[in-house]
């Protein structure tokens, strides 16, 4: 179900307790494995950014990720909660711009912006299936 359309200014929270899935070890850096790893970081925010956008488009719509900026300033420890508010800063036809700011049990940890667009669903996977066709059809 439709809920009300987003508008600047909107915020959305999410909260997750690191486990040892989200640790630097699982990206490739070994010496930071009670770390929480700055890929989980980024996958936090563009969750709460899709959890904030989605539930309020028309049925067969969705909201893709064009890009992210990201600064991961201070290390979280395993165990610890990471919270992620992403705020709806601009919205320009399909274009969502988001900020994203990220914070422990002992302040900021990060911060960045995510622009995402609304598109058709049926259609974009439509446009996936004629991409990999065309992946199945060459000769190695």
């Amino acid at each position: 179900m439709k809920s009300e359309p987003i508008a600047p200014g909107d915020t959305y929270t999410v909260q997750k307790v690191v486990e040892a899935g989200d640790t630097s070890l699982n990206y490739g850096s070994g010496e930071l494995e009670k770390l929480f790893a700055t890929p989980s970081l980024v996958a936090l925010m563009i969750k709460a950014s899709v959890d904030l956008i989605d539930p309020t488009l028309e049925e067969g719509f969705i909201s893709v990720g064009k890009s992210s900026w990201v600064i991961h300033d201070k290390p979280t420890i395993l165990g610890e909660t990471v919270s992620v508010r992403v705020t709806v800063k601009e919205i320009e036809s399909t274009r969502i711009l988001l900020e994203m700011e990220a914070y422990d049990e002992l302040g900021v940890i990060g911060r960045g912006d995510h622009e995402r667009y609304v598109i058709n669903k049926e259609a974009f996977f439509k446009r996936v299936r004629e991409r990999a066709k065309k992946l199945e059809s060459k000769d190695f």
